[in-house]
């Protein structure tokens, strides 16, 4: 159909004519409300927006003196951080004299890997930078948590009215 023809019965129809596929052979155009498609686009977007979840990455530091308690704590942490679906840096904080002996850093970070190798594997294997040491670790992917679903309703039991008979 000629695009003037096209136009013709867009105007009598008070609509626009919008070009779909410009690139195709002939190009392809359509007749719609244009207000309203840009309309629900943006709604579509801002609904597609508000279901993303957007992952942090949170820190968690160690010392190398890291009393037992302390860093069981800290795991847990790690652990909640991960069910939430956020990746996690853990660093090892060196001064001083402990600068001497990274080796302390490695093995608190190694051990965390091995203690967490259930529901998290790391992104990055410990490695030093400065005075600090760190990994991150992000979450199995089979293992990650899921919002419970939610019941469908049960129908209403149906009885059928009594009948009165006189």
């Amino acid at each position: 159909m000629p695009p003037q023809q096209a136009l013709a019965i867009a105007r009598q129809k008070a609509l626009d004519l919008v070009e779909v596929a410009p690139m195709a052979q002939p190009p392809v155009c359509k007749i719609m409300d244009f207000g309203k498609y840009q309309y629900q686009e943006q709604k579509r977007t801002r609904e597609a927006r508000k279901h993303q979840k957007v992952i942090e990455v949170k820190e968690i530091k160690f010392r190398p003196k890291v009393d037992e308690h302390d860093y069981q704590f800290k795991k847990r942490h790690i652990e909640q951080f991960l069910a939430d679906g956020d990746k996690v840096k853990a660093t090892v904080f060196f001064r001083g004299r402990e600068m001497a002996h990274p080796e302390i850093g490695r093995r608190i970070l190694e051990r965390l890997i091995e203690e967490l190798a259930d529901v998290a594997v790391p992104e990055s294997l410990p490695r030093m930078e400065g005075k600090t040491m760190d990994t991150i670790l992000t979450h199995k992917p089979g293992n990650r948590p899921q919002a419970p679903k939610p019941t469908p309703p049960t129908p209403m039991p149906t009885t059928p009215p009594a009948s009165t008979e006189a």
